[in-house]
């Protein structure tokens, strides 16, 4: 093999070294991110599966709550949404990882 070429190569293997590096930095940062919000995540759940949503929508609806509270988890598809976002990116990961 010539000189030339084998810079060529090692030069490639170098941007994939470096680029899988930097990409497994980034998903080990956001797998410690998805640890520290995985508790939320699974109260939101309960919030809305427990029928507790519900009640304060409808507290809402009717003026029960001051009109500087901010309350963008009672959007009536806010919530689910985000639900929804959390189960696919969960999904699409175990798919990827194999798991």
């Amino acid at each position: 093999m010539d000189k030339q070429a084998r810079i060529e190569r090692i030069s490639q293997m170098e941007e994939r070294f470096d680029g899988v590096a930097r990409i497994l930095g980034e998903l080990d940062e956001a797998i410690g991110k998805y640890e520290d919000i995985k508790d939320g995540l699974a109260a939101l759940k309960d919030y809305l599966d427990s029928g507790q949503w519900k009640e304060d929508y409808e507290a809402d609806e009717v003026g029960l709550l001051p009109k500087d509270l901010k309350r963008g988890v009672l959007s009536q598809d806010g919530l689910y949404d985000l639900l929804q976002e959390a189960d696919r990116i969960i999904c699409h990961a175990r798919k990827v990882l194999g798991i």
